[in-house]
């Protein structure tokens, strides 16, 4: 298990995430139109995975990766959350989020998968904030689990993976 922290109080994940050199695990999710979304063969791919997007960070989180994708060349960009694909749509519509893919893990075992669905904590069932980068090749390029659930990502170093 991860450990991060939610307000300060730590929390248990109930995994690991994917380590770096390793293939990133198939998935399946679920977007706003409730089309399947899966990890993209032959594109670089960076997974911004968060707890709901009905909090201010995680939809900070989602704004600044859909200014970041509108840059980026040969690459997808999926937020990830346990939310139901109609808050997505919502929130997306209007914020006008159009440069990447929301995408919702409620019929999903990919908070399992990929080891961030906080065991513990005021958030138990939810994920853990995280940032994984996977190569056109679907080997993990990057990884961050932030230390604390209320913190943004290291957008920065997301990116610096990507070169």
């Amino acid at each position: 298990m991860a450990t991060t922290a939610l307000g300060g109080n730590t929390c248990e994940t109930v995994g690991e995430l994917p380590a770096v050199g390793s293939s990133a695990p198939p998935f399946t999710l679920t977007a706003s139109n409730f089309s399947e979304v899966t990890l993209p063969a032959g594109t670089r791919t960076v997974l911004n995975v968060f707890p709901s997007i009905d909090t201010g960070v995680c939809a900070a989180s989602v704004k600044k990766f859909n200014a970041i994708a509108a840059g980026l060349d040969n690459t997808t960009v999926i937020c990830v959350s346990a939310d139901l694909p109609f808050a997505l749509a919502r929130f997306c519509g209007a914020e006008r989020i159009d440069n990447v893919t929301a995408a919702s893990a409620f019929r999903s075992d990919f908070g399992t998968t990929y080891g961030l669905t906080l065991a513990d904590g005021a958030f138990r069932g939810l994920f853990a904030r995280a940032v994984v980068v996977v190569g056109a090749d679907g080997t993990v390029l990057h990884t961050q689990l932030v230390p604390e659930i209320g913190t943004e990502p290291d957008y920065d170093a997301a990116v610096a993976a990507l070169a």
